[in-house]
């Protein structure tokens, strides 16, 4: 099961990431999704992630992720990750500023059924916010 996880895992990042094929969230998450870091003002389940993920390959059109580790135990895995990407569209009510960042990500996700059923992420926001001359980095 842990390996099968892992390529779920990993094919959300190479085809919905990376490649921006937004159809696959379908295969891959549950309509009932919890996600335990959802936007505030997120809708519940999958339509929550298909609109973050909307929003954020509309803001950076390259964004890409490259797994650094992934690891499985049981139902759950853990993806640890190094995205980069252009601002190019609005990004949290900030516009575009065509700077390139790069932060780390760190995912769990829990999966059931072959899809994924609770979703725990961290992301290096605070380098991001600083990247795009919103925060500043001194």
């Amino acid at each position: 099961m842990s390996e099968e996880n892992k390529a779920s895992f990993k094919r959300f990042i190479d085809e919905v990431v990376n490649n921006k094929n937004l159809a696959v969230i379908d295969e891959l998450i549950d309509p009932d999704l919890f996600d335990h870091n959802a936007a505030p003002d997120a809708p519940p389940g999958i339509e929550g992630m298909k609109q973050f993920m909307s929003a954020f390959v509309a803001a950076f059109p390259d964004l890409h992720s490259t797994l650094e580790d992934l690891v499985a135990e049981g139902d759950l895995v853990a993806g640890r990750m190094t995205t980069t990407g252009t601002h190019q569209g609005e990004f949290m009510g900030i516009p575009a500023t065509n700077k390139k960042v790069t932060f780390s990500e760190t995912h769990i996700v829990r999966i059931s059924n072959g899809k994924a059923v609770d979703h725990w992420g961290i992301s290096d926001n605070l380098s991001l916010m600083q990247q795009l001359g919103v925060i500043p980095s001194e």
